[in-house]
């Protein structure tokens, strides 16, 4: 059984990184077109040293932890990244994921797992953590941050008006703390 779990989660991790290539975007300041500079696919990470290289500005686009992390420093999830795909005008979307989960071929959620640090400070715009559980304060810089099937087990703290009007939670996310502006 455990060997058919083993094999399952490869599987999931083969799928998930297939799909998941991403780029860096950065500005020519010749010609202002964006440009990329590397060509990454997602971590898969079960380390605290993976993780923290992988949210740095120049990690990935997706970050997948593969059990329980506990990091006694603060984490800062770091630049800006494209997830490979194009909007209907044929633009770059702009996307980071920290994944707290495992899935199967059918994308249904295998497994949960807990992220729990002092604090994580999110600078990367349109970013989201999604199903699992981060035990500590989240502070939000950036646009457009996301909780997709999320716990928060803390504080949710906006440093700008434009982070807490861009945020979205969605019906099974939750924070156990206070939620509000804290500039």
């Amino acid at each position: 059984m455990k060997r058919k779990v083993i094999l399952g989660t490869l599987l999931v991790l083969a799928v998930l990184i297939s799909g998941c290539t991403q780029t860096p975007a950065t500005t020519d300041k010749k010609d202002s077109e964006t440009t990329t500079d590397v060509v990454t696919t997602a971590s898969i990470v079960n380390t605290e040293d993976a993780f923290i290289k992988a949210i740095s500005k120049d990690g990935t686009w997706i970050i997948a932890t593969l059990g329980d992390l506990k990091i006694d420093s603060d984490l800062v999830l770091d630049g800006e990244f494209v997830n490979g795909k194009k909007d209907d005008a044929g633009n770059d979307i702009v996307q980071r994921k920290i994944g707290l989960y495992t899935q199967d071929e059918a994308r249904n959620v295998t497994a949960r797992f807990t992220l729990t640090a002092p604090k994580i400070t999110i600078n990367s715009p349109k970013a989201s953590i999604e199903h699992g559980t981060f035990v500590g304060d989240v502070y939000v810089t950036a646009t457009d941050f996301q909780l997709k099937d999320q716990k928060i087990e803390g504080n949710l703290y906006f440093t700008n008006p434009e982070a807490q009007a861009t945020f979205k939670m969605d019906a099974t996310s939750s924070v156990t703390g206070v939620q509000e502006l804290k500039q």
